[in-house]
């Protein structure tokens, strides 16, 4: 069966991927269905202490703290409830999301999905232009991701995200110190070499679309 590493009290646990896949499914369920109630300009409130980390608008300007403007609100929430059940940890994000209501995720998840994403200012090399498309197709990112890497539904924006950002998530994706919704990213990034988790990350955070 295959498994997923989940973060708690400080120790990788490993965890069933269908387990988890299951729980987070149930969880979605009662999240998701409020989904059309979501208030976006309660999410923009609740949004004020993002700022000095995530940016304006969710555009991150510190290249170690993601972008959040124009995520899919979905992956957003995922991201949050992760944070909040303990199975992502991070100085800053686990007590702030600890807090969090089902209402309070759906909300900051809403407003910060309709944010504009601003331009990308990252600048990739010739060689990772020439060889990022078909790496993205290789390891099956635009399957997941979308054609355009915008992401759908659960699955995260990840054209013009913060390139060293993405070097951390793909780097900690293939050493399985990176919680895991489904085991598909483990299970992707396990097969990567280093150089082309570098030429990716080159690749990908300089699109805009």
């Amino acid at each position: 069966m295959t498994k997923t590493s989940l973060y708690s009290s400080n120790k990788v646990v490993a965890v069933s991927a269908a387990t988890f896949f299951l729980l987070s499914t149930l969880f979605n369920g009662s999240v998701f269905s409020a989904a059309n109630a979501a208030d976006i300009e309660a999410g923009r409130q609740k949004a004020q202490v993002c700022v000095a980390c995530h940016g304006a608008g969710g555009n991150s300007e510190i290249a170690e703290i993601p972008a959040l403007a124009g995520q899919t609100a979905q992956a957003l929430t995922t991201a949050l409830y992760q944070f909040r059940e303990g199975n992502r940890k991070n100085a800053i994000m686990s007590p702030f999301a600890a807090n969090l209501s089902n209402a309070d995720m759906n909300n900051l998840a809403a407003y910060f999905a309709s944010e504009k994403r601003a331009p990308a200012v990252h600048v990739s090399s010739s060689d990772s232009l020439a060889q990022g498309p078909e790496l993205a197709k290789k390891y099956n990112c635009v399957q997941c991701h979308g054609p355009l890497l915008l992401g759908q539904q659960h699955i995260p924006r990840i054209a013009g995200q913060q390139h060293t950002y993405l070097l951390a998530q793909l780097r900690g994706f293939k050493a399985t110190t990176r919680a895991d919704m489904d085991g598909n990213m483990s299970s992707a990034a396990s097969a990567l070499k280093d150089n082309e988790i570098e030429i990716l990350a080159d690749y990908i955070s300089a699109l805009s679309h």
